[in-house]
């Protein structure tokens, strides 16, 4: 590139090595600058240009602060759009997210590290501990996400396969797809996040149902218009109606739970929850896809909580106590 052009580009050049060499830690010289600017080919002359351009990039915006360490003045990015402590939540979102591959995540907290400096990186580095979690298979799934959410801005159904797994003869997992192969059209209406997992709400027969993400294949957008979503459908109820993303029919339920115990049912209904106090127990009337995995959440917190009803609720539940008690009969 011609010297010339080389001098134009300074500024842009002198902006890429700031923030991606300095921090508050490591605030670095304009004699160091010089030098990195030398082997991007623009070769200073006159020191006093450097402040020149130091001065026009915090114009710019550019948080450019100046420590005095010695006898040496240093100049750093103090501030940047996204803090550490902002990278590491996306970092480890992007890590604890089954929908993700592996692949896919590595190369995301990749370019993450490139919104800080090479030793704010590292030290997200030292927290990427990918290899040994659980990570989707499916690569496609950001182009997935992608086209559903342009469907359903344009209001178009979509049509997929849809894969599960079986057992297989060697005794490993086989991923198989369901209906024989054959599609699925329906009229996307929301994605929602669950579980680590992307979900898509849909309708399909009138009927509304959800996807894992992960698991579509041969994904198109039809152009063919969408039924609306029901009146009363709402994507953030949903995700806190349906326990893991399993369905089934829809109850009010009432639970009755300690004091000590009240953080969890507002971790999974929200802080809107309404209560009642009975008999010392708080009482919570709950919306919920009553299903296996609603039992397990129950069962999980313990003794001290009390499914009040309705009575098919409450009967269900003990006959499924009953029968996990009989498969572990005593010696």
């Amino acid at each position: 590139m011609p010297r010339l052009e080389n001098q134009k580009l300074k500024p842009l050049y002198l902006a890429r090595i700031l923030l991606r060499e300095t921090d508050e830690e490591h605030p670095m010289t304009i004699a160091r600058m010089m030098e990195l600017l030398g082997s991007c080919g623009v070769e200073i002359r006159d020191r006093k240009s450097l402040y020149a351009d130091l001065e026009a990039l915090r114009v710019f915006g550019l948080d450019i602060e100046m420590r005095h360490e010695g006898r040496s003045v240093g100049y750093y990015v103090a501030s940047r759009e996204f803090e550490l402590p902002e990278l590491r939540l996306l970092v480890d979102a992007a890590q604890s997210s089954r929908f993700i591959t592996r692949k896919k995540t590595l190369q995301l907290i990749a370019r993450l590290e490139t919104l800080c400096s090479v030793y704010q990186a590292g030290e997200l580095q030292r927290e990427v501990f990918v290899a040994d979690r659980v990570k989707s298979m499916n690569e496609s799934v950001y182009y997935s996400v992608d086209a559903l959410s342009a469907a359903i801005a344009a209001g178009e159904q979509v049509r997929f396969r849809y894969f599960g797994w079986r057992c297989g003869e060697d005794g490993r997992p086989v991923r198989t797809v369901r209906r024989g192969g054959g599609f699925y059209q329906v009229s996307p209406w929301a994605l929602l996040w669950s579980d680590g997992n992307y979900y898509l709400a849909a309708g399909e027969d009138g009927a509304l149902r959800h996807f894992r993400v992960d698991k579509l294949a041969d994904l198109e957008r039809l152009g063919a218009r969408r039924l609306p979503p029901p009146e009363d459908f709402s994507p953030a109820d949903y995700g806190s109606v349906v326990f893991g993303m399993f369905g089934g029919p829809e109850r009010t339920v009432r639970l009755a739970l300690p004091d000590a115990l009240l953080g969890a049912a507002v971790d999974r209904f929200g802080p809107g929850l309404r209560l009642t106090r009975e008999e010392g127990r708080a009482v919570a009337s709950v919306r919920v896809a009553v299903s296996p995995q609603f039992y397990a959440w129950v069962f999980g917190l313990g003794p001290e909580v009390e499914i009040l009803g309705p009575a098919e609720v409450r009967d269900e539940y003990r006959a499924r106590l009953r029968d996990a008690q009989a498969r572990y009969p005593e010696e």
